[in-house]
């Protein structure tokens, strides 16, 4: 599924990532919890999903092109910079352990387009 619609992701999430997902995931479950999924999107590959899919599966809304670091992901890719991947755990809701600015800047350049993720 990776293509030219992929351009602006980078091939693997960057390592403060991960401390940014036990932040947050430390918030809505146990330290032990957090930790073991953390250590699970760290060893699992990349997958690829639609920025519509992953909003929708997570109940988030979508924020606007003008929200700080939405608007700051959507210039770092008019610069050519490359975003990092997001991390994702599945559930009822999904949860984007690390990533909801990435996933609402791609869907505003193509809500269709491909995001790089580590899903568990």
């Amino acid at each position: 599924m990776a293509g030219a619609d992929t351009e602006h992701w980078k091939d693997k999430p960057d390592e403060h990532d991960y401390p940014a997902a036990m932040d947050y995931l430390t918030l809505i479950m146990s330290p032990a919890q957090a930790r073991q999924l953390v250590k699970a999107l760290q060893k699992s590959g990349i997958t690829y999903r639609k920025a519509k899919d992953i909003l929708r599966a997570s109940g988030l809304d979508l924020l606007a092109r003008d929200n700080k670091h939405v608007a700051s992901d959507l210039n770092k890719v008019q610069q050519g910079e490359k975003l990092s991947p997001v991390l994702l755990v599945r559930g009822s809701p999904l949860v984007i352990a690390d990533g909801y600015h990435r996933v609402c800047a791609s869907y505003w350049i193509d809500e269709n387009a491909d995001i790089p993720c580590c899903l568990v």
